[in-house]
């Protein structure tokens, strides 16, 4: 019986080596190791033999039976090895394989227009500067000629920042304080241009965001005239649009702008657009600065990088430009 049972092991010991997938070895488990099994028929036969021999056969029953559990437990280790390693492998990323160029990615459209915006300036002789997101008072309003309660802090609904007394850090409402940053910082000539994301308390739709982004020129220097101004704007529309395009200003308001005015592009098809707003440095804002209004004058422009890209490239709803959908981004 000993010899039977140590030939059943064996046999089961291989059987449970060679079981190929998870569910061969759930069978063979059943069958090897079940109330049904071999070499468990042969623990309701212990009975038929008496006390020496019954202890005998029994130790080699249990000897058998343990040697099959270690079989069925280290094929089972190994099936669950390779499965996980298949896994794994089903899953990979591999972040240093490179994708073929046509489906490589690329750089944001808002991206892509704020850097050829800051070419093209560059190319007529401006620096590019930036600032913080979160400002003080003083830099998003006060120094731009808004003091408290002035009717135009009105025009922009503005998100607060809990840090000090209250409303006195915001999220940046346009890129203007850059403005102020430089006249502080840098003495004149300044020729700059200033890109960046800026922050409104508005509801979105197909013309408006929350959170967009602006690029506003500044100039200061001796002898700045309106005649400079409307210069650079048509300089900046022909380098920029192509030479089929041309500008036009119109009068406007801007408390920290005087006189001030609305600047359109007119399209080769005859058709105005507004692109967005400009005109001389209020004195106040360069005494603010510590300019002398006397010695020194400028103009400051400023306008919409979404609303531009939507423009250029035929976008009718800015909620479109600030999608995560790929099909809209592996068009630009």
């Amino acid at each position: 019986m000993i010899d039977e049972i140590d030939r059943i092991a064996a046999d089961a010991t291989t059987r449970a080596e060679a079981a190929a997938t998870l569910e061969d070895w759930r069978a063979l488990d059943v069958e090897l190791n079940g109330k049904k099994s071999t070499l468990g028929g042969f623990k309701r036969r212990l009975g038929e033999l008496d006390p020496d021999e019954r202890r005998t056969v029994g130790a080699a029953l249990n000897r058998a039976q343990e040697q099959v559990r270690a079989a069925l437990a280290a094929r089972r280790a190994e099936l669950d090895a390779a499965a996980r390693h298949a896994q794994l492998a089903a899953e990979r990323l591999d972040l240093t394989e490179l994708r073929p160029p046509h489906q490589a990615g690329h750089l944001h459209l808002v991206t892509q227009t704020m850097e050829r915006l800051e070419d093209v300036f560059v190319g007529m002789g401006f620096t590019v500067a930036e600032g913080p997101e979160v400002e003080d008072d003083w830099h998003n309003f006060t120094a731009l000629n808004l003091p408290a309660h002035h009717p135009a802090r009105d025009m922009q609904d503005t998100f607060f920042v809990e840090l000090g007394e209250l409303g006195d850090v915001v999220m940046r409402t346009h890129t203007s304080p850059v403005q102020i940053r430089v006249m502080e910082t840098e003495p004149p000539p300044i020729y700059s241009v200033m890109p960046g994301r800026v922050y409104r308390q508005e509801t979105a739709d197909a013309t408006h965001l929350a959170v967009f982004h602006q690029i506003e020129g500044l100039v200061v220097d001796r002898g700045i005239t309106f005649a400079h101004l409307a210069g650079t704007i048509d300089t900046f529309t022909k380098a920029y649009f192509g030479e089929g395009f041309s500008s036009r200003l119109r009068p406007s308001y801007f408390p920290f702008t005087e006189p001030s005015a609305e600047f359109d592009i007119q399209r080769p098809d005859g058709s105005w657009l507004e692109l967005g707003g400009c005109g001389m440095v209020n004195p106040n804002v360069l005494r603010n600065c510590g300019l002398d209004p006397e010695e020194w004058s400028g103009f400051a422009f400023g306008f919409g990088l979404d609303r531009l890209a939507g423009m250029r490239h035929g976008v009718p709803d800015l909620r479109e430009i600030m999608s995560v959908d790929i099909r809209f981004l592996a068009q630009f």
